[in-house]
């Protein structure tokens, strides 16, 4: 089947939050305060931020994120508090897409101010759930430095495998020296 075809939801909902497709129009501001918000930590981990971007920058990455949406290359959602909160409390995404397997990557980030809640564990489930039942993934990825112990506390958490470790397989955020990069999978 042609992956255009297939009926992705634009809004996924757990316990405490809401996940949803970035809009057209509009989200750039709100995005952007939690990009300020979290930038130090951002920095350390996402070559994408190295330099804080504008709000208009940021309502650019996300309108290329709709659009990206809708030709089934990624699917990244913005997470809310479903209790009403309007903080954007972080990202989550499915990418790295092949749909001739089919497998896919997950990627994520938090707004710091949000840390140490489950909040970000509690949204890669519902999107490891999105991939493995709805998008019938035969692999889901989740790669990260291993000196980023947060991060990989969320795979471990939701019963990935560490497959392995890759030695000096990527630059830091930076690009100022060598990292790891650990590379988690589930598989149904």
């Amino acid at each position: 089947m042609n992956p255009l075809l297939l009926d992705i939801p634009l809004e996924l909902e757990t316990e405490r939050l809401i996940l949803r497709a970035p809009l057209l129009t509009g989200d750039g501001e709100v995005v952007n305060q939690a990009i300020q918000d979290s930038f130090t930590e951002l920095k350390e981990w996402l070559s994408l931020f190295q330099q804080l971007p504008t709000v208009e920058e940021t309502e650019i990455l996300l309108r290329d994120a709709h659009i990206n949406f809708l030709k089934r290359e990624s699917f990244r959602f913005l997470i809310f508090d479903k209790s009403g909160g309007k903080d954007h409390i972080g990202t989550a995404s499915l990418h790295g897409i092949d749909w001739s397997i089919p497998k896919c990557e997950i990627g994520y980030w938090i707004n710091t101010k949000y840390n140490g809640n489950g909040y970000m564990t509690e949204a890669v489930k519902e999107l490891v759930n999105l991939g493995l039942n709805h998008l019938e993934c035969k692999r889901i990825e989740i790669r990260c430095d291993s000196t980023n112990f947060k991060s990989r506390f969320i795979p471990e958490k939701l019963g990935f495998m560490l497959e392995g470790i890759l030695r000096n397989e990527d630059l830091s955020a930076d690009g100022s020296k060598l990292t790891d990069t650990c590379i988690y999978s589930k598989i149904n």
